[in-house]
């Protein structure tokens, strides 16, 4: 039900990572995908941040080919996190490219909570609404 995963893409994530509740933290999966940032450091000299590419290479591939999908899609917090990432400059493409890998860790870190918490996927839309009151605010005041 994760916008981006299909039938193929989540099995291939079920067989490459195996049964994700064996990572007690997301970051951990993460790292597992090689998805987590890391900087060569050395001395006084420290590079960029990047993602360390030391995981899975067909899990990472997934999950980026997943978040394509995702962001293609009406809409959905895949995509409004990508179109956040891209505001500054639309054509530039090696911010897309950042926002791309973005959403691709936003996706794995979603698939990983729904598999440990066995719940179903809800969307959940990121900002504020109209009346600038979240409708939990809204629904709060009416109990009071």
């Amino acid at each position: 039900s994760v916008p981006g995963i299909g039938p193929i893409n989540a099995l291939t994530i079920l067989a490459e990572a195996g049964d994700l509740r064996r990572f007690p933290h997301h970051r951990q999966f993460l790292k597992f995908c090689g998805m987590d940032l890391a900087t060569v450091q050395s001395g006084m000299f420290r590079g960029q941040s990047r993602i360390s590419k030391y995981g899975n290479a067909r899990l990472r591939r997934t999950l980026w080919m997943a978040g394509q999908t995702a962001v293609l899609q009406r809409t959905n917090s895949f995509r409004d996190k990508f179109e956040r990432y891209i505001a500054q400059d639309r054509h530039n493409p090696h911010l897309r490219r950042k926002a791309y890998t973005a959403v691709a860790a936003k996706m794995a870190r979603t698939i990983h909570a729904v598999i440990k918490s066995g719940d179903p996927y809800r969307p959940f839309f990121e900002g504020v609404s109209p009346g600038g009151r979240t409708p939990l605010c809204r629904a709060v005041e009416a109990v009071r």
